[in-house]
């Protein structure tokens, strides 16, 4: 009988408010003429969105309730005293969750497949396992694609973005063996207009990427593993964005889960088209221009291009 081994990471997605490890850290200061700042320190580069719930506020007026922590360190806002000279009560918790709250993004960005140019690629869809195996409802937007490969190969950018999370804990399980497990290594890469490419799949030890590094359209991020039961080489990717940061509503029933994000249907370039939504259990070439690769890419990362040792 195969193992089918799960993870409430399926659902949720990315890391939310109760972690015993804390990515981020707010740190208030008050200052001589009694405002407050709430500064913030974090583990990595990518965006958070948090959640400020004030019990007791006196002498100020809330600030709000969402706010975007983005890089290391920042101020996300700040307290002004009403009356100037008495200071400001307060007592408050936080929640977090990554991703830039409801970011605009446009549905037709043009995305390169994940391996290099020329590859032959087989696509498949991935089912939405909150409804294959706890009865759950498949979100209307829920996609999520395989890129097979007959040989292990190195898996690629598909599109500009930063490198925000590293995953890089498992060997390849026998893959006679699973049907599914949540016990693969990944990485997320955010995007510059917010949304999170997750990559799925990696073989243990193959990262040629760090936390923090900026990557573009090709650039080589790790080796694909075979680790499903069809017996190919393989890696997972799905676009999603922070569509909700309402936790006083989350579920606690695997059945009733709740995902705070969106997911988006990418567009892809491949040796056929230069805008192709992608068909399941299709093989593709995989193909790029100068103009996909180049698109996001600053002035400064231009002529860092066109001249490399400089």
């Amino acid at each position: 009988m195969k193992t089918i081994l799960f993870s409430l990471s399926i659902f949720f997605i990315f890391l939310s408010a109760n972690a015993q490890e804390r990515p981020i850290k707010l740190e208030p200061k008050r200052n001589q003429n009694q405002s407050v700042d709430f500064n913030f320190q974090k583990t990595d580069p990518g965006t958070y969105t948090v959640v400020l719930n004030f019990s007791n506020l006196s002498n100020t007026s809330n600030p709000g309730t969402f706010f975007k922590a983005a890089d290391y360190s920042g101020r996300l806002f700040s307290l002004t005293p009403t009356v100037k000279e008495q200071g400001i009560g307060y007592s408050y918790s936080f929640s977090y969750i990554r991703g830039k709250l409801k970011p605009k993004y446009d549905v037709d960005f043009i995305y390169l497949l994940p391996y290099k140019d020329a590859a032959k690629v087989q696509v498949s869809e991935s089912n939405f396992l909150g409804a294959t195996y706890f009865g759950d409802t498949t979100p209307d937007d829920w996609k999520s694609y395989r890129f097979y490969t007959n040989e292990q190969d190195t898996v690629t950018a598909i599109r500009k973005g930063i490198v925000v999370e590293i995953k890089d804990l498992y060997e390849t399980i026998d893959e006679n063996a699973v049907a599914y497990t949540s016990k693969t290594n990944e990485l997320i890469i955010e995007h510059e207009d917010g949304t999170l490419a997750t990559y799925r799949g990696f073989k243990k030890g193959t990262f040629t990427v760090k936390v923090g590094q900026t990557v573009f359209p090709g650039t080589l991020l790790g080796v694909n593993s075979r680790y499903d039961k069809n017996g190919k080489y393989n890696v997972s990717i799905m676009i999603t964005y922070l569509k909700s940061a309402d936790f006083e509503n989350r579920s606690t029933s695997l059945s009733k889960s709740k995902s705070f994000y969106g997911f988006i249907t990418p567009h892809f370039m491949t040796e056929d088209s230069l805008n192709e939504v992608l068909v399941s259990q299709k093989t593709y070439i995989v193909a790029s221009t100068p103009q996909i690769i180049q698109k996001e890419m600053t002035k400064k990362e231009l002529k860092l291009l066109s001249n490399p040792k400089k």
